[in-house]
C-alpha cells in the first residue's frame, strides 16, 4: 500500500480510500465485515461513511454496522481513519438537516453514538449549505420534503459552522474538517474566514471526480492545490461507464447502466476500452490509476460491493502511465483543458 498526507495535514492515509455506501444496503453485513477486514490487510487505513448510509433499509445503518465491526476490538478502531459525514435530512423536522450549528452538533453526537467511538477523525460537509428557497433544491432532493421545512432564504454564515465545528474539535469529539461537493469559491471562503478564526480549515474536498467528469478541473483542483485541501474523488469509475460497460454489454452480462446512455458514449467506451486491453489492466484500475496521477489528489473513494472488487481496485496503485498513454486518455476523454480562466479566455 501507498500512503500520503491529507491535505496540508501531517496525517498519513493511504492512497485508496474505502468507501462503504453499499454497506448494509447491497453488502450484507457479514461480507461487509469481511471486506472491511481485508482491507486491513491489504494496508487501507482510511475508511469513509456518512449519517444518511444505509438508504433505503434506513439511515444511520451503514454508520452503526462499521460500529458493530469496530466493536469486535483487535485494534481496529486504532488502525483507521475514520470519517464520516454531515448535511443530509436524518428525522422529518426542519432542524434535523443542514449545517446550522444546532444540526452540526446534534449529528455529530449522533454518528459517535452509531459508530461507538469518541472521536471522528474527518468530519466532512456533505454538502454546501444555501438553503435553497424555493425552486432552486437540487434535483436529488425529496420535493415533498422541501414542502415541509419551507423554502430557506439561506444557508447558515461560515461563522456559525465554525464555531460548532471548533467546539467539536475543542471538546475531543472531532480532528479534521473535511466539505463535500463544494464548489471552489465555498472551498475558499470557508478557509478564508476559518483562518481569521485561527482555526484549522478544511484539509479535504470529496468531488466527482473522473475520466468522463472533469469539471473540477476549472477551479476546484486549483482551489485545492493553492489551500493545501486534499481532493477525495468518489464515483472513480463513472457509475460503471469507465469499468469494462462496453465490454460486458457486448457480452449479454447485465449492466446498470442503459442502452440508450451506452450509445451516447459508444465511441469514448470503443476506444477506451481498446487501450485498457493493449495496456493490459482492467479498465476500472485505469480509471483509478488515472486519477492517482491528478494534482492535489490524497485519495480515490473504491466503493466496493464485493471482496473481488476491492481485490482488483488495489492493482490500481501499481499501475503508471507515460504521458503518451496520459495524452491518449485526453484525448478520449477530453477534460475542459486547462484551469479557469485560461480554458475559455486568454
Amino acid at each position: 500500500m501507498l500512503y500520503t498526507q491529507l491535505g496540508r495535514t501531517g496525517l498519513s492515509v493511504s492512497r485508496l480510500c474505502l468507501g462503504t455506501m453499499n454497506f448494509g444496503a447491497d453488502t450484507s453485513e457479514s461480507d461487509s465485515f469481511a471486506i472491511m477486514d481485508r482491507a486491513l490487510e491489504l494496508g487501507i487505513n482510511f475508511f469513509d461513511t456518512a449519517d444518511v448510509y444505509g438508504r433505503p433499509l434506513g439511515k444511520g445503518l451503514t454508520e452503526e454496522l462499521i460500529g458493530r465491526w469496530l466493536a469486535q476490538g483487535g485494534g481496529r478502531r486504532e488502525r483507521i481513519i475514520l470519517a464520516t459525514k454531515v448535511y443530509g435530512p436524518m428525522g422529518p423536522l426542519p432542524h434535523q438537516r443542514g449545517l446550522s450549528a444546532a444540526h452540526i452538533r446534534r449529528a455529530c453526537d449522533q454518528s459517535l453514538r452509531r459508530l461507538g467511538v469518541e472521536t471522528l477523525d474527518l468530519f466532512q460537509m456533505h454538502h454546501v449549505d444555501r438553503g435553497y428557497p424555493s425552486g432552486m433544491a437540487p434535483k436529488w432532493m425529496n420535493l415533498q420534503y422541501m414542502d415541509q421545512i419551507g423554502a430557506c432564504d439561506h444557508g447558515p454564515p461560515w461563522q456559525e459552522i465554525w464555531q460548532a465545528m471548533d467546539q467539536l474539535i475543542a471538546a475531543g469529539k472531532v480532528v479534521y474538517v473535511g466539505s463535500s461537493n463544494f464548489a471552489a469559491w465555498n472551498v475558499a471562503q470557508a478557509n478564508t474566514l476559518a483562518d481569521a478564526r485561527g482555526s484549522l480549515g478544511l484539509v479535504s474536498e470529496q468531488s466527482k471526480y473522473n475520466l468522463a467528469t472533469r469539471t473540477v478541473e476549472l477551479e476546484v483542483v486549483p482551489a485545492c492545490r493553492a489551500l493545501g485541501v486534499g481532493i477525495l474523488p468518489y464515483s472513480p469509475a463513472g457509475g460503471g461507464l469507465l469499468a469494462g460497460a462496453l465490454t460486458k454489454t457486448n457480452e449479454g452480462r447485465r449492466s446498470s447502466l442503459s442502452d440508450e446512455f451506452l450509445a451516447r458514449y459508444r465511441p469514448k467506451l470503443e476506444a477506451y476500452e481498446s487501450l485498457c486491453r493493449s495496456l493490459g489492466e482492467h479498465p476500472a484500475q485505469v480509471a483509478a490509476a488515472w486519477l492517482l496521477q491528478q494534482p492535489a489528489v490524497t485519495a480515490p473513494i473504491i466503493g466496493p460491493r464485493t471482496m473481488e472488487q476491492l481485490e482488483t481496485s488495489v492493482r490500481a496503485l501499481d499501475i503508471r502511465m507515460s504521458a503518451e498513454i496520459l495524452a491518449r486518455l485526453d484525448e478520449i476523454w477530453p477534460g475542459p483543458g486547462n484551469q479557469a480562466p485560461e480554458a475559455y479566455a486568454w
